[in-house]
């Protein structure tokens, strides 16, 4: 017996691989050889596929469609009506399918809603991207984008919280107290 939810207006293909604990609500379509991980969640009208692989804890807001040649991994957050691409100059009558670039969501990212996710770069762990916001470049972990092009405005914690580096060049994050080190233009966690 299957450990998860499908709503009855979703559609699931052949050879889908379906995590405990995941929901897909109303009007998705999960396209062949994709693999969900546990405790996932996919709001209404959401396209999945083919070959896509999602971690696990990842939430997929409404109207979002993720193409072949992205990869999620585990605690993502994927906001309302975000674009993904796949090909960088895509033309209706030339088939292109052979160039499709990949796109990496590391760990923890968060995408805010409306956002467009130019393939060929990679998200950085814990990285949050603004509402709005056009990626073109590859972002740090812990980074803060937004604009179009995206641009980097901050960093934050693996809570959400910016981050206030003092002249050792350490930080805390407001919530949790876990402490941030920023060295050479990048974050780590202590």
């Amino acid at each position: 017996m299957s450990n998860f939810f499908i709503h009855e207006s979703s559609y699931i293909d052949n050879n889908v691989t379906i995590g405990e604990n995941t929901k897909i609500w109303h009007f998705s379509h999960i396209l062949s050889n994709t693999v969900i991980g546990d405790n996932c969640s996919f709001g209404q009208n959401c396209v999945v596929g083919p070959n896509v692989s999602i971690g696990n804890n990842v939430k997929v807001q409404n109207n979002i469609s993720i193409y072949e040649g992205v990869e999620v991994e585990d605690d993502v957050f994927i906001g309302p009506s975000v674009v993904f691409t796949n090909v960088i100059n895509p033309r209706s009558f030339i088939i292109r399918k052979h160039e499709f670039k990949k796109t990496l969501l590391k760990k923890g990212v968060s995408i805010g809603a409306n956002a467009t996710i130019v393939c060929g770069n990679t998200l950085g762990q814990y990285a949050f991207v603004g509402a709005g916001t056009v990626v073109t470049k590859d972002v740090p972990n812990f980074a803060v984008v937004v604009g179009n092009p995206s641009r980097q405005i901050g960093w934050v914690s693996k809570a959400g919280h910016r981050l206030k580096f003092n002249a050792n060049h350490l930080a805390l994050c407001p919530e949790t107290g876990e402490q941030y080190q920023l060295k050479d233009k990048m974050v780590f966690d202590l």
